[in-house]
Formats: structure tokens, sequence, C-alpha cells
């Protein structure tokens, strides 16, 4: 477990000594910050013509701002995830440092666990910037404060998924450039596979739109944790660690 969070200290130290981190903050914060003006906007202009039209229903805080601000940052994950991973093995192999890593007294899924962990603190340390257009919500309104926290955990468990499989395709390249690429292109494969079911209901269809991690996310973003969803990312959180670990065990074995 210490080599775990000691590797782990080694990538996030890595992050926050470049612009790295700080540029991406800035990028999620400045996106972010605007579909939630949007989103907000959109509510009180609704809330003002319903009025007017002696129509005074209650509106969904949850419903008209929430949710879609949540579904906008699990979008913006598509660019910020490639940004995180791409260098957590291609910069190792660059620099010349990955024949010392492999060659240590390390197993090869504590390098990887300790590299996805820092990743995963790192996505989360992004989102946390959103938590300040939140508290304007609960500063000025009073939103059910239970579906958030669901709907954060969902983006927690669909950037652990990609930001897995992310780490595997750094392990494949020592171009940084690549293992982004190749990082951005299998997210928005996995996250527009879930279209072809649109027009095509046969199993094997669903099967392939079972592969979406938008449609798994839909639910956590109403509040409302399934069981099935949970199993997905975690299956697919294993599935590339395990291949992250195999591909160093290769690495070893030519060194």
């Amino acid at each position: 477990m210490s080599n775990i969070w000691v590797i782990c200290r080694k990538e996030l130290k890595s992050y926050f000594a470049s612009p790295i981190a700080y540029g991406l903050m800035a990028f999620f914060a400045l996106v972010s910050g605007w579909f939630f003006y949007l989103a907000v906007g959109i509510f009180v202009s609704r809330g003002m013509e319903m009025q007017m039209m002696g129509r005074g229903m209650p509106m969904d805080l949850n419903e008209w701002v929430v949710r879609p601000v949540l579904s906008n940052i699990s979008v913006i994950g598509l660019f910020l995830i490639p940004m995180i991973t791409m260098r957590l093995f291609a910069e190792e192999k660059r620099s010349g440092t990955m024949e010392l890593l492999i060659t240590s007294p390390v197993r090869d899924w504590e390098i990887v666990l300790g590299k996805w962990v820092a990743a995963i603190l790192m996505y989360s340390a992004i989102l946390g910037v959103s938590l300040l257009n939140m508290s304007v919500l609960f500063a000025y309104g009073k939103p059910d404060w239970k579906p958030l926290l669901v709907g954060y955990l969902g983006l927690l468990l669909q950037g652990g998924c990609l930001l897995a499989l992310g780490t595997f395709i750094s392990t494949t390249t020592k171009n940084q450039i690549v293992a982004g690429a190749g990082t951005f292109a299998v997210c928005l494969m996995l996250w527009v596979i879930g279209w072809y079911t649109e027009f095509n209901t046969a199993d094997w269809a669903k099967v392939i739109g079972y592969l979406s991690v938008i449609t798994h996310f839909e639910p956590f973003s109403k509040g409302v944790i399934d069981t099935k969803d949970v199993v997905f990312y975690l299956s697919m959180i294993f599935f590339g660690l395990f291949l992250s670990a195999r591909s160093l065990e290769s690495l070893r074995w030519r060194s």
C-alpha cells in the first residue's frame, strides 16, 4: 500500500509542479461556469414567464439547473481525461525512466494503481471547482443535496472508468500526443456508441449500446443509484487497470 501512495504522490506533484493542473482547472472553471450561467439564466427566464402568465407552478431547481449542469460537466470530461492520462506512462517512456520504474522492486499492479489513483484525485480536484457554482444555488435557493451528491458520484465513476482506459493507452506509446488522441477517440466512441440503438433495436445492438458510458450516467444525473450502472463502471475500471498491468508486464519481460 505504501508503494501505491508513493507513486501517487509523485504523480500528483508532477501535475501541480507544472501548468497542467492549473490550466485544466482554469479551462474547466471557465466552461462549466458558462454552462452553469446558462442553466440558471434559463431557469430564471422560464420562472418569470410562468409568473407573467399567471402560472405560479414551483420549478424544480435540481431538474432545471443541477441535472443539465452535471450532464454538461460529463461532456467536458471527454476533453479533460485524455490530458490527464496521456502523460502517465508515455512521459516515463519518453524521458527514459520507464526502465528504472519497471525494474524497481514494485509490483506492476502497484505502479498502475498508484498512477490511476493520482489521475482520479486530479480529476476529483478539477470537479471540485464546480462546487463553487453549486454553492450559489444553496445560497439563493433550496436544491435537494442528495441528487447532487449522487450526480457527482456518477461523474467520479464515469471518470474513473475512462481514466483506467486512458491509463492503458498511455502504456502502449511513448508519444503523449498519440496517447491523448487515442484516449479521446476511445472516450468519444464509448460516449456515442449508444446512439446506435436509436435506429436499431436488435439484441446485439442493445449489447453494444450497453457499453455507452453516458447511458449509465443518466440515472446518476437524476439522483438514482442503480446497481447495474455501478457494476458497469467498476467492471470497466477493473478491465482498464488489468490491461494496463498486463501491458507493463510485457514491457518488464522485454526489458
